[in-house]
């Protein structure tokens, strides 16, 4: 109710959300179409990364199709790596443009648009920090996207130094957001210390709470082990509320992001955090179809048994759940992390089929 006693309409429980509360909506997905339905529902970021980007060409290969051979034509020495990761930078720019006067009005806080760097520099900072110099040029409202591995680290540290917005990725721990947290702070700091300009800056740490749950699945099936399975459904929680209450005590100027979702949970109990959640199309569908209500949660803690059932079980949820539990040089070797870095650099591989379709078109088809 209004001041005036009159029904406020909201057009989605989404839009409820980030009418009422602290908690933003972002869209995981550079897609135009599904980010114009994010943003009538209230979302204020959107996001891109090799996955994403292999399903927007591929789905939209009216558009994407003729732009590559245009791009064949233009650079007729480059490979198909060089015109694929072209095509990652227009289909984010071109996002970008969506959210520009969200970006305005945001002041830099909101309003951008993820993009990441190339996952094969994973163990190489001076290639992600270059990469990510060059990201951030794109467009004004450009976050950049640099995975938390031992390289990742002081590539953050340095880009943020730089000024550039970072959004750390291929998160799932306690421990790796700390790293996270300080390592923009002392690139902040540095800023500061040279009088360089901050405030417009949105740094932002993604936690991929569903890969940590689909991580300790595998675990338990891998080693047999026996547990209420509804509990691995709060291990990304879990870690999520004890991190975003870590942020909050030390004062950090990083947002967490929850991302990767794998059930409702994943929005509804960070509900009145001042934090980003990033569901993808298919979730924002399903959550605004749905009957949860929009209640502040984030304070809220996990069940206790549940989080001592999984500290039981789970060396690994020990690890994810401890600021001690890993230390930076164990990031690269954290089973979640390991299998994430596969399918996003398998998809690099997903990105070059698509050009390569036009470079070499296949012998065996008739011509078209």
């Amino acid at each position: 109710m209004t001041s005036a006693g009159t029904s406020v309409m909201y057009r989605s429980p989404l839009h409820q959300m980030t009418q009422t509360t602290a908690t933003c909506l972002w869209n995981d997905s550079a897609a135009i179409d599904e980010l114009a339905y994010a943003i009538e529902n209230g979302a204020v970021g959107a996001t891109c990364n090799p996955v994403i980007a292999a399903a927007v060409l591929a789905g939209d290969t009216a558009t994407w199709r003729p732009r590559t051979q245009t791009l064949l034509g233009e650079l007729p020495t480059a490979t198909e790596d060089t015109i694929a990761w072209k095509l990652v930078e227009e289909l984010s720019v071109r996002a970008a443009r969506l959210l520009e006067p969200i970006f305005e009005t945001h002041h830099g806080c909101n309003g951008r648009l993820s993009i990441q760097t190339d996952p094969r520099f994973f163990r190489n900072s001076a290639a992600i920090v270059e990469q990510a110099l060059a990201f951030s040029r794109l467009a004004p409202n450009m976050i950049v996207k640099i995975p938390v591995t031992r390289a990742g680290i002081p590539a953050i540290e340095e880009a943020t130094y730089h000024g550039v917005s970072i959004n750390a990725t291929v998160c799932f721990t306690l421990p790796q957001c700390v790293a996270v947290a300080e390592a923009v702070e002392r690139g902040l700091r540095r800023r500061e210390q040279e009088e360089k300009d901050i405030a417009p800056m949105g740094p932002v740490c993604t936690i991929m709470v569903g890969r940590l749950d689909d991580w300790l699945k595998v675990v338990m099936e891998r080693d047999g082990i026996t547990i209420d399975p509804g509990h691995l459904e709060w291990a990304g929680v879990a870690v999520f509320k004890k991190t975003y209450g870590i942020f909050r005590e030390r004062g950090y100027r990083i947002r967490l992001l929850s991302a990767a979702f794998r059930n409702h949970m994943h929005w509804s109990e960070f509900i009145g955090a001042d934090a980003v959640i990033s569901p993808t199309y298919a979730w924002q569908k399903r959550l605004n179809a749905g009957d949860i209500k929009v209640i502040p949660r984030i304070d809220v803690p996990v069940d206790p048994p549940v989080v001592d059932d999984l500290l039981a079980h789970f060396a690994d949820f020990r690890r994810a759940y401890s600021e001690d539990g890993l230390s930076v040089e164990e990031f690269d070797s954290f089973g979640a992390t390991r299998r994430t870095r596969r399918q996003f650099c398998a998809a690099c591989g997903d990105l070059n089929a698509f050009v390569r379709d036009a470079m070499i078109p296949d012998a065996d088809r008739q011509p078209a």
